[in-house]
């Protein structure tokens, strides 16, 4: 087991939440949670052209619907990168001192020159250190690469990565207008609050090997490293817009549950044998960093609406009522007051539905009256036999104090024996629709369908 676990969640807000940011913070959340670790969020938004309090708020709120809670971070202050910039000046300066970092004045057109010559040699651009012995005194700070030797990252998801230092630069690590980069803030970041494992995204495994180079500049110990891999679309390129919904908004908007979404994002990359459906005691518990594969995972959303459907066959029916209350508000419907009814409406209601969506829909009936019958139903009810069926249904429907699939299907025995018909007479069916009639729609569910 690894010693103290502090891990953290970095997302750059220029957006919402996509579904890849929401299981790299899932991934880091149930490490921390299983090693009795800490998890924190961190707001990288020194991008300030693309970076709003509007998407930290989107951020924010996508991981509390998740339940992902954190041990520190927003609102403390301290956890956005706009408010830590004297900490990267302190360490900037630091480099300077140890003659690890050094200023350059090289100005865009060499640069540019440079950059030319190199792909006219078909080779990859790496900045000549022409200013390295210089001496400047200001200019972009650069960090001093070693020109020979390699940097091995050890991921423990990819296993030993090597990077040749002749393939890098000499990067830069505070700008000429004094603002610091992404790869120096990371790392002053981490450093400072003692992260000791880096799981994110391997779109960042190219940056391994100039953070862990400045890691070492600066004196510090070097994390743990893990590179979770891209989630994918169907035709196996990543995952984007293209592909349909790809926030976490998105798909609490479709009437994703957020435990099923959490029990999918778990699954895509990670298993646990076969098993597909895990509470969340069950993910603390199994989740290792080392069964998360080095391969993408497709994201299908067929496959989540089967997992969702699951879960709103099986979860608790106050939680189910709670969950499909605003849904109800937003269609302009109301639940009743009765909450033991309202469960047993929806109990009545949970294998028709894959979605909190779909929920709602399948259920209007119970809840608004149509202003017009459809012609089949009526064709069916409005009989000289159906009417006095209905009244008596009706009747005996308001009376029912137990709202529940098996109290409902016991009340429609009792009035198919009252009645004098017998259950396998086709005659039921017109009692069904007697009963569809009190519920004001044509079709309705089963009295006994669980």
């Amino acid at each position: 087991m690894p010693g103290d676990v502090r891990v953290r969640f970095a997302p750059s807000p220029t957006g919402h939440l996509h579904v890849g940011g929401a299981r790299t913070a899932l991934f880091n959340w149930l490490y921390a949670r299983h090693h009795g670790g800490v998890f924190i969020l961190r707001i990288e938004d020194t991008d300030r052209s693309r970076s709003t309090d509007a998407n930290i708020g989107d951020i924010v709120n996508a991981l509390r619907w998740l339940e992902l809670d954190w041990d520190e971070g927003p609102p403390t202050p301290g956890y956005r990168q706009t408010e830590r910039f004297e900490l990267y000046r302190e360490h900037a300066q630091r480099l300077v001192a140890a003659g690890r970092a050094y200023y350059c004045a090289c100005t865009p057109e060499q640069l540019e020159a440079e950059r030319a010559e190199a792909q006219a040699r078909n080779e990859t651009f790496r900045y000549s250190g022409r200013c390295r012995k210089l001496g400047l005194t200001s200019g972009a700070l650069r960090l001093r690469i070693p020109d020979e030797g390699a940097t091995v990252v050890d991921d423990l998801i990819h296993g030993p990565v090597t990077f040749d230092h002749r393939q890098l630069d000499d990067w830069i690590l505070v700008r000429t207008d004094g603002t610091p980069t992404y790869n120096f803030c990371v790392v002053v970041d981490d450093v400072t609050m003692r992260i000791s494992h880096v799981i994110r995204g391997n779109d960042h495994l190219s940056n391994t090997p100039k953070q862990v180079l400045c890691y070492e500049a600066l004196g510090y110990p070097v994390p743990a490293f893990a590179h979770v891999s891209m989630i994918l679309g169907a035709d196996r390129t990543r995952l984007s817009k293209r592909h349909g919904a790809t926030s976490v908004d998105a798909y609490r908007e479709q009437g994703i549950l957020p435990d099923a979404m959490v029990n999918y994002l778990a699954r895509l990359g990670w298993s646990s044998g076969d098993q597909e459906i895990f509470s969340r005691t069950e993910l603390i518990e199994r989740f290792d960093i080392k069964d998360v594969s080095s391969s993408g995972a497709i994201f299908d959303q067929t496959k989540l609406e089967w997992l969702n459907h699951e879960y709103i066959k099986t979860i608790d029916g106050a939680r189910l009522a709670a969950l499909v209350t605003p849904w109800l508000t937003a269609a302009g419907l109301t639940p009743p007051a009765d909450a033991a009814r309202f469960v047993g409406m929806l109990d009545t209601l949970r294998e028709r539905a894959r979605t909190l969506r779909e929920l709602v829909e399948v259920g209007r009936f119970y809840f608004e009256r149509p202003r017009e019958h459809e012609p089949k139903a009526a064709a069916k009810l409005f009989t000289p036999a159906g009417v006095p069926r209905l009244d008596t249904l009706i009747q005996r429907l308001a009376a029912v104090e137990s709202f529940t699939a098996p109290a409902l299907e016991a009340l429609y025995r009792e009035l198919v024996d009252a009645m004098g018909l017998k259950l396998v007479d086709l005659t039921l069916a017109r009692l069904r629709a007697a009963r569809d009639a009190a519920a004001r729609a044509a079709t309705s569910p089963a009295g006994g369908d669980k």
